[in-house]
C-alpha cells in the first residue's frame, strides 16, 4: 500500500503544525523520517487536497501548470510529466485558466491521487463525501 493510502492523505500534503486541517490527526507513523499529514479517513484527505487546490486557485495559481509547479515542485518532482499528466487526464492544455468547480474539482484530485500513488484506488462516493465538506 502507498504511503497517500496508508495514510489517508492520497495528495501526499506535507504535515505543518501551522496547518489545522479538518480530520487530520497528526503527522504519519511508522516511517523514518515523517513528513506526512495522518487523517481519519480517505474523505478527509482529499477535502484538504481539493481546499488547498482551490486556494492556489484563489491565489493565482489557475492553470495545471501553475498549481502542478507550485505543488510538486522539480527539487522533488518530475514536474513536466506530472503537469502533462494532469492536463491530458483534464483534456486542457497545461496552461489553460480553470475553472474550479466540482467535476473540475474531483478531476484534477483523482489525477493527483493517480499520480502520487500510482494509483486511484476511491469511488465516486468518495470524492463526492470529501467534496461536500469543504
Amino acid at each position: 500500500m502507498s504511503r497517500g493510502i496508508r495514510n489517508n492523505n492520497p495528495g501526499n500534503i506535507d504535515h505543518n503544525p501551522a496547518n489545522k486541517w479538518q480530520g487530520q490527526i497528526g503527522i504519519e507513523t511508522g516511517v523514518k523520517n515523517p513528513r506526512f499529514c495522518l487523517f481519519e479517513s480517505p474523505e478527509y484527505g482529499i477535502r484538504a487536497l481539493m481546499k488547498l487546490l482551490t486556494n492556489y486557485h484563489k491565489n493565482g495559481y489557475q492553470s495545471v501548470a501553475k498549481m502542478i509547479n507550485r505543488y510538486a515542485p522539480n527539487s522533488e518532482n518530475n514536474t513536466t510529466a506530472y503537469i502533462n499528466g494532469v492536463a491530458k487526464a483534464l483534456g486542457v492544455d497545461s496552461n489553460q485558466v480553470l475553472d474550479i468547480n466540482k467535476p473540475t474539482l474531483i478531476a484534477l484530485a483523482k489525477s493527483i491521487i493517480r499520480h502520487e500513488n500510482g494509483k486511484q484506488p476511491y469511488s465516486d462516493d468518495v470524492f463526492e463525501k470529501a467534496y461536500s465538506l469543504i
